[in-house]
């Protein structure tokens, strides 16, 4: 089958003004006049998506590059798909069919070939039906490249210059309309679309997909002063006021349904619109602190469903404590001052929930009213929030995305976006967007402007596609002249011309048009992966084992567990080892040979249970401090530390101590110089099996040992009961690695890194960045190939030249 037919729904090369003139027969996409009915019918509707066409326009002038039926009744005769030349992503797909399969295809091609059946027009279409997610990876026919657009923010009229540079620059998509609820909606109940209606128009005939945004996340000022009891009420109760964004209460009944109006009247009417390809759902959702008494009373009602009764509370939580015992549930104190850890983080669980409820209502409007072929997504602030379930949430989209800024000039190493991004690729166990990422320069004041260096922007969009995104996208188009975000910069500067970002872009998009097509849907299959726990880096912070402060202070700590994975994450980042991250909730361990796990310090038994038994039967784990220390509910747990671990961990400890200054391990046993050191937390640890790997440099607590490894079954387990130095921290990973039999590349140089995956037909990719100023010169270790970037032919054992912040794709055959 062709790329024109099995893609067209998600095609973005451009269609220009000349279409009109050609052939009607001739496809959208590459403009071939020739009709091939029965390959039409095989292609669209041998899709394991779902059909693409039912929104297609018959008005000509609303032609775009999307293939669509044109049916005429007389002649009963299909005119519109041509025999184009055949993608090689598409062939072997097509190859993979079952005989039942195509027997299916056959039979329904010659059904549309004898009756003329096909997808209703818009006028034939039925009430709107809800439809699931897509269980799949969306099948983009190649990587979306452009930027969040706000027309309605610029100073003068410009939207033709605007769609002119972008087509000049060669962007395909733009993401819109998320952030003017007062413009969709001006007045109560009043609503307007012409003025975006315009810019959609405009962008779709220029060739640019378009993805609009629900407008919840800033409400407009008539919705204030008419309810003013919707925005969010903090901890505490202090006074709120309207001017910030992302200040209401998202459970509020009124709310809800001002909110879920509007959505019904922007979804039904761009329902069929042929350029909108998806939805956002609201933007970078988190429970904004709100503890509005809906929410309390909703979290009652959550603790009468979890517990039946006020007596399992109180001893799930030890509430007897300071005589805090609840024996009515109308006694149920609010959470503004509670004490209670079980109660802070059976809260933080509350207001997940509250997110999760409130996106995937939304999405399910969106699925309800919007058309069948509109993905729905919603934009992650970064990820691992303490108060969003990223994972429970994806579980409601078609496809994760995710706005992920990072440091830029000296400090752009592609660790940060690997960290984010391996963690939302792992949210599906697909491949993601990139609604947002650096343009030029980032924050809400001017003092961290640090536009990138030259290269960097056209490193950075390929060093997300590397990491699984399928698209990229800037924030934003042009810099906005006025108010909080004056200083985020956009691709154009305040004076709207091209300038070196835009230069940079444009190249960048030029190159994509050519290569994209074999860099889209790339797929991982690392060896690695991290468990990480949302209830634990929740009940570290009510707790935590460091401080910035003297006591009592309640000063902010120096390290938390999310500095923990992340440290762990760098550490294989610089080895060169991809990591995928698993949960406590699904976590499946037997896809991997080496889970890391970082102070898992929340855990029910069943859990822990069951890392014992992946060590058992051959797994390897490497395990930090604090972990099984406390059980679901935050009761530390009444046996001898650590719990239902001590048999696969092989030691027991029952004591602990904070470290006022770094300590030195004895001798140096890994040999990292100056990194030898560890610090803020000690375990006492005694050895029962484990084998004691380092101890202490102390007179004290070098009695006890640092680190353990414990063989347990056919697996192992290496515990280090302290937090070790980033130099330690690598070259315990690496041993780690070593010992699981994970082969990395650890010969390049310094600031040179690697990332392997399978692109969509079976073929090896190999990505090697430069993220340094300097030319660096690495050894391809792979079978030979060919660089994308360049086409030049690559042998193994070549020595391969990159340029400062540049980099090299190279495809096995």
């Amino acid at each position: 089958m062709d790329a024109c037919r099995q893609s067209a729904i998600y095609s973005v090369h451009a269609v220009d003004d000349t279409r009109n003139s050609r052939d009607r027969n001739s496809c959208a996409l590459c403009h071939c006049a020739n009709v091939d009915p029965l390959g039409f019918a095989l292609s669209h509707f041998g899709s394991s998506k779902r059909f693409p066409h039912n929104a297609a326009k018959r008005d000509s002038s609303r032609q775009i590059d999307r293939c669509f039926w044109r049916k005429t009744r007389r002649k009963r005769l299909l005119r519109f798909l041509p025999q184009c030349t055949l993608d090689s992503v598409i062939t072997a797909r097509c190859n993979q069919l079952s005989m039942k399969q195509m027997s299916f295809r056959l039979i329904l091609a010659s059904l549309i070939l004898t009756f003329g059946v096909g997808p209703t027009t818009p006028a034939q279409t039925s009430v709107p039906q809800s439809h699931s997610p897509s269980p799949a990876s969306m099948d983009f026919p190649t990587i979306l490249y452009g930027a969040a657009y706000y027309h309605e923010y610029e100073p003068y009229e410009r939207l033709d210059e605007d769609i002119r540079l972008m087509k000049q620059a060669g962007l395909n998509v733009v993401r819109m309309g998320e952030s003017t609820w007062s413009l969709w909606e001006p007045a109560d109940g009043q609503f307007e679309y012409a003025w975006m209606d315009r810019v959609v128009d405009a962008m779709g005939k220029a060739g640019i997909k378009v993805i609009l945004g629900t407008p919840t996340y800033s409400i407009p000022t008539w919705l204030y002063h008419e309810h003013p009891e919707i925005l969010a009420r903090p901890l505490g109760g202090a006074p709120t006021f309207y001017g910030m964004r992302q200040n209401m209460d998202i459970s509020d009944p009124t709310y809800r349904r001002y909110s879920e109006r509007l959505i019904q009247h922007l979804v039904e009417h761009y329902r069929n619109n042929p350029y909108v390809i998806g939805w956002q759902v609201d933007n970078e959702t988190s429970a904004y602190g709100a503890s509005n008494p809906d929410v309390f009373q909703g979290f009652v009602e959550h603790l009468k469903k979890k517990f039946g009764t006020p007596q399992k509370m109180n001893e799930a939580w030890f509430l007897n404590y300071w005589g805090e015992d609840v024996n009515n549930w109308n006694d149920m104190p609010t959470r503004d001052s509670a004490q209670s850890t079980g109660y802070k983080l059976e809260w933080s669980r509350w207001q997940q929930m509250r997110v999760t409820d409130f996106l995937r209502w939304q999405a399910e409007l969106v699925r309800k009213y919007g058309g069948p072929d509109q993905f729905v997504t919603t934009d992650f602030a970064g990820g691992m929030k303490p108060d969003v379930n990223e994972e429970e949430v994806g579980r409601s989209l078609d496809v994760a995305a995710i706005n992920d800024y990072h440091r830029t000039q000296d400090h752009f190493d592609g660790s940060q976006q690997a960290l984010v991004e391996d963690y939302t690729r792992s949210l599906k166990q697909s491949n993601f967007l990139v609604t947002e990422t650096n343009a030029q320069t980032t924050d809400w004041t001017s003092a961290f402007q640090y536009p990138p260096y030259d290269g960097q922007l056209r490193e950075d969009v390929y060093t997300h596609i590397a990491n699984g995104a399928d698209m990229v996208e800037y924030w934003h188009w042009a810099s906005i002249n006025a108010n909080q975000e004056t200083y985020w910069k956009g691709v154009l500067s305040h004076d709207y011309e091209p300038n070196r970002a835009y230069a940079e872009v444009s190249r960048t998009a030029h190159e994509l048009q050519r290569i994209g097509p074999q860099l889209v849907g790339m797929q991982q299959h690392n060896q690695v992966a991290i468990l990480w726990s949302r209830d634990s880096m929740n009940a570290i912070s009510f707790m935590p084992f460091t401080s910035r402060g003297p006591q009592w202070s309640f000063a902010p700590p120096t390290a938390d567990y999310g500095s923990l994975v992340s440290q762990m994450h760098h550490a294989l980042y610089s080895l060169n080892a991809g990591a995928d991250f698993i949960f406590p909730e699904s976590a499946e361990f037997s896809h991997y040979k080496l889970v890391i796990i970082p102070a898992l310090y929340i855990a029910d038994d069943a859990l822990l249970l069951k890392i014992s038994n992946y060590v058992k039967n051959g797994g390897h784990v490497v395990m930090t401090f604090k972990s099984g220390f406390a059980n679901e509910d935050s009761a530390v747990r009444w046996a001898r530390a650590p719990g239902p671990l001590r048999e696969v961990a092989g030691f027991s400890y029952q004591e602990f101590s904070n470290l006022e200054e770094p300590l030195a391990l004895k001798g140096d046993p890994l040999h990292v110089g100056d990194q030898n050191k560890v610090m803020y937390w000690a375990e006492f640890l005694m050895a029962e099996h484990a084998k004691p790997l380092a101890f202490y440099d102390h007179p004290f607590f070098g009695r006890w040992p640092a680190i353990t490894e414990n063989n347990f079954g056919s697996g192992t387990l290496l515990y280090e009961g302290t937090y070790l130095s980033d130099g330690l921290q690598t070259a315990m990973l690496r041993r780690a690695l070593q010992e699981a039999g994970i082969a990395t590349d650890q010969s390049l140089p310094t600031g040179v890194h690697n990332v392997n995956g399978v692109d969509r037909i079976g073929k090896q990719l190999h990505y090697y960045f430069n993220y340094t100023g300097s030319t660096a010169i690495f050894t391809y270790g792979h079978t030979a190939g060919t660089d994308l970037l360049t086409g030049k032919h690559v042998v193994s054992s070549e020595r391969v030249t990159l340029q400062p912040w540049d980099l090299a794709i190279i495809q096995e055959p």
